[in-house]
C-alpha cells in the first residue's frame, strides 16, 4: 500500500488524494451470519480486483437495514439491485436465515416502485393492479 501513497491510520489505509480508506477487516468475511462469501475477480483495464458480487454487496447493505434499521443502507442495497444483475432468490433465502423476510418485502417494494414494477417474495415480477382488473 505504501508503493503506491498509502499510509497506515490504526486499522485502515488513507491516501492524501482521496477522501476514502482501504480497511483489511479481520476474517472471515460475512454478511449477516453468512460466512461463505466468494469474492468475485472484478476486471479494471488490465488489472483485477477482487470485490463483493453485487448479489453479496446488496445483502450486505440489506444487513445493515435489517439489524440496525438503516434506511440508507436499503436505498443504497436498491440502487446495487437496479444498475447490477443480482440474485433475488439467494437474497430472499438468505433474508429468511436472517429471520427477514419483512424487510425484504419492503425492499422488493422499493426496488419496485424505483423500477415501475412489483415483486413476490421470490423476486419475480407481479401482475400490475390495473393487469389484474382486465381480466
Amino acid at each position: 500500500m505504501a508503493s503506491i501513497g498509502f499510509h497506515r491510520d490504526t486499522d485502515h489505509y488513507t491516501h492524501p488524494a482521496t477522501i476514502f480508506f482501504v480497511e483489511f477487516p479481520a476474517g472471515p468475511l460475512g454478511i449477516g451470519r453468512d460466512i461463505r462469501i466468494r469474492p468475485v475477480l472484478h476486471r479494471i483495464g488490465k488489472e483485477g480486483v477482487w470485490t463483493l458480487s453485487a448479489t453479496d454487496s446488496c445483502r450486505d447493505r440489506l444487513a445493515a437495514f435489517y439489524h440496525w434499521k438503516d434506511r440508507q443502507s436499503l436505498n443504497v442495497a436498491v440502487i446495487i439491485a437496479r444498475r447490477n444483475d443480482v440474485d433475488l432468490e439467494a437474497i430472499r433465502r438468505w433474508s429468511g436465515r436472517e429471520s427477514s423476510l419483512d424487510g425484504f418485502d419492503e425492499f422488493l417494494a422499493l426496488l419496485g416502485s424505483r423500477r415501475g414494477a412489483r415483486h413476490d417474495r421470490k423476486g419475480r415480477p407481479k401482475p400490475s393492479p390495473a393487469a389484474s382488473r382486465r381480466r
